[in-house]
């Protein structure tokens, strides 16, 4: 793939896929973070939902990247005659 240049459709679905399992965890770290607070693990239970919020700021990054793939600045312009 480098040595022909990048596919930024590809990179942008590379992105999704690692989106896809990040929102995977946050739903999974959610899940612990109830069952933690349930049975009285307070400690615990802070820590998860802070590691969800991280989560989620990371999401948000990814996001931005995939956004900022789909349209390149690379300072190139197409005049058509």
């Amino acid at each position: 793939m480098c040595e022909k240049g990048v596919n930024p459709d590809q990179m942008r679905m590379m992105v999704a896929q690692v989106d896809d399992s990040l929102a995977m965890a946050q739903q999974w770290l959610e899940q612990i973070h109830h069952l933690a607070d349930h049975a009285g693990l307070h400690d615990g239970s802070v820590l998860v939902a802070q590691t969800t919020v991280l989560l989620g700021e990371a999401r948000a990054r990814l996001e931005s990247a995939g956004n900022e793939m789909a349209s390149p600045d690379d300072g190139v312009t197409v005049e058509r005659v």
